[in-house]
């Protein structure tokens, strides 16, 4: 159940046998969201944390004119909220973006892994910074990247992202989002991400074909982002 969690963590450092007990203690009461079903609301407070365990989710945020922004895409063996676990309320909305199966970890029992466990507490730490860095780059992709190097490197981080939790097949990924939600990562219109998208296919860096895509050209994909990977900390070394 949450091996992708444990792949997640191990890529950056050892796991215990006894840590990985407590990581599978963690996991409580199991929930379904269908595919643009909210996971958590904005506004609300939680009194749990949720680990994405299949499927896409996004952060997102909503403009008063109605515009939405998504702000983060998760995969599964992460966390979509630990940080509301210090917050409490929650200043953004969560949602699902494919059929997603998530676990639920009550705040009672992440608080006891910060007070008996401290290098797990490092770990899932660490986790919260690596979304930091990622929210880092897309600030960057969004003021300082073409959209065609903005939508190469989204393109490369999820591919690496997804590589560690064994998601990919080859230079392949599953991928569920329509290009209209793709239009709301690179904060464009449908027509432009139509664009951006077809760019990419005639300079034979991606094919994107139904839910799949596929890198042709790692070198080159990476060239056209300006993508160096430092962000995502793949090193695994004591922390």
């Amino acid at each position: 159940m949450i091996q992708s969690l444990v792949l997640n963590l191990e890529q950056r450092d050892y796991l215990s046998d006894a840590e990985k007990d407590v990581l599978r203690s963690l996991v409580g009461r199991e929930r379904r969201f269908s595919a643009n079903e909210d996971i958590v609301t904005e506004g609300t407070r939680p009194n749990s944390s949720t680990m994405l365990l299949e499927g896409f989710a996004a952060r997102y945020k909503v403009t008063p004119e109605g515009a939405r922004q998504i702000t983060a895409i998760h995969i599964a063996g992460e966390f979509v909220d630990l940080h509301a676990f210090l917050l409490k309320t929650m200043d953004h909305g969560i949602v699902a973006l494919s059929s997603c199966r998530v676990a639920m970890v009550d705040y009672a029992d992440l608080k006891k892994v910060t007070e008996d466990w401290p290098h797990l507490s490092r770990l899932l730490w660490l986790d919260t910074l690596i979304h930091g860095g990622i929210h880092r780059e897309w600030i960057v992709s969004m003021g300082r990247r073409s959209r065609t190097a903005h939508l190469a490197h989204v393109i490369c981080e999820l591919y690496l992202r997804l590589k560690v939790v064994a998601h990919t097949q080859g230079w392949a990924f599953h991928f569920p989002l329509s290009q209209s939600e793709m239009a709301d990562v690179l904060g464009i219109s449908l027509v432009h991400m139509n664009r951006v998208i077809q760019s990419l296919r005639r300079e034979n860096l991606i094919t994107w074909a139904k839910d799949t895509i596929t890198i042709l050209d790692w070198p080159r994909l990476q060239s056209v982002a300006g993508f160096d990977p430092t962000y995502l900390s793949l090193n695994a070394e004591p922390r």
